[in-house]
């Protein structure tokens, strides 16, 4: 082992500590990247933690030092975040990236779709735990209320601002992806969710029975959002294993009505990314698959006099 891979361990081992003795729940994360290294539903061993069924990542995230150690022991994993078991919400402010500015030279960034909410809400911007992204991004980090049971968000509360909670995976300050790295950049305190910001999280009661986002009279076929709304709720039904494929065909099968201008391709993705992350991919996974899907759909559909 080199001496800079020895360091870099090092430096990624008191990174999860660090975290971890704020209360944070933590996991392994790939070397350099953002998936957890630790196994999945098809590789599980069913020993150990998982003697009596597999144990998800999110379950498996820890605060004890010893089981953080040992981890680490093994190579330079970049740290993960869970933020449900940790208490956390945590608001991932986006920015564009170059194509999808094309067409739209003034495309907002996360940070200014949230600068102007917080406007709209008449609050200054909130001063919290803050850590910057490789891609220029950051994360808020905000204490969850209490009793209050919050999952992911893509998109849904604003242009390029997503949300990480119960299901989520959020990368910590001090790990690094070729990107590069995440950095803190505000030391300040965790401060609590902010209330105009819980009231636009909570989902409606009929929420759950309806998982695609509801669309606006005119912006869509009849056909298409019924399509849209059976492949999400199978996307929704689907086990865990199958999930990607799932999302994949379903996105395939949608991208046809997007080349024949029956539904936006912005409702189609927001759609597929709620249904995907709420059916436990990660935000990443899902924003590849369902880009790569409609792409291939919209290229190689026929024409509508044709189908």
């Amino acid at each position: 082992m080199t001496h800079r891979t020895t360091m870099r361990r090092a430096h990624l081992l008191a990174s999860a500590l660090e975290a971890a003795a704020r209360g944070w729940h933590v996991h392994p994360l790939l070397p350099s990247g953002k998936a957890s290294a630790l196994h999945g539903e098809r590789s599980c061993p069913h020993t150990g933690e998982c003697a009596s069924g597999h144990v998800k990542w999110e379950q498996r995230a820890t605060t004890d030092p010893d089981r953080i150690r040992a981890a680490w022991s093994a190579g330079a994993f970049n740290v993960g975040i869970a933020p449900g078991p940790s208490g956390l919400i945590v608001v991932d402010l986006d920015v564009p990236k170059e194509e999808e500015q094309k067409g739209s030279s003034a495309a907002p960034c996360g940070a200014t779709s949230f600068l102007a909410l917080c406007e709209r809400a008449g609050e200054p911007w909130p001063t919290t735990y803050t850590v910057r992204t490789p891609s220029g991004g950051m994360h808020l980090y905000f204490t969850a209320p209490a009793g209050i049971h919050l999952h992911n968000t893509a998109r849904t509360v604003a242009p390029y601002v997503d949300t990480r909670a119960w299901g989520g995976n959020v990368v910590a300050a001090g790990s690094a992806t070729p990107q590069g790295a995440y950095e803190v950049a505000d030391e300040a305190p965790v401060t609590a969710l902010p209330t105009w910001l819980l009231s636009r999280l909570q989902d409606p009661p009929t929420r759950e029975a309806a998982p695609a986002p509801l669309l606006i009279p005119g912006q869509a076929t009849r056909r298409a959002t019924v399509a849209l709304e059976r492949e999400t709720a199978a996307l929704h039904g689907t086990s865990e294993g199958g999930r990607n494929n799932r999302l994949l065909a379903g996105a395939r099968a949608l991208g046809r009505f997007v080349a024949w201008g029956e539904i936006t391709r912005d409702a189609v993705e927001e759609a597929f990314q709620a249904a995907g992350e709420a059916a436990g991919l990660s935000p990443t996974e899902c924003r590849t698959t369902i880009r790569s899907a409609l792409d291939w759909s919209i290229r190689t559909c026929r024409p509508r006099e044709a189908a």
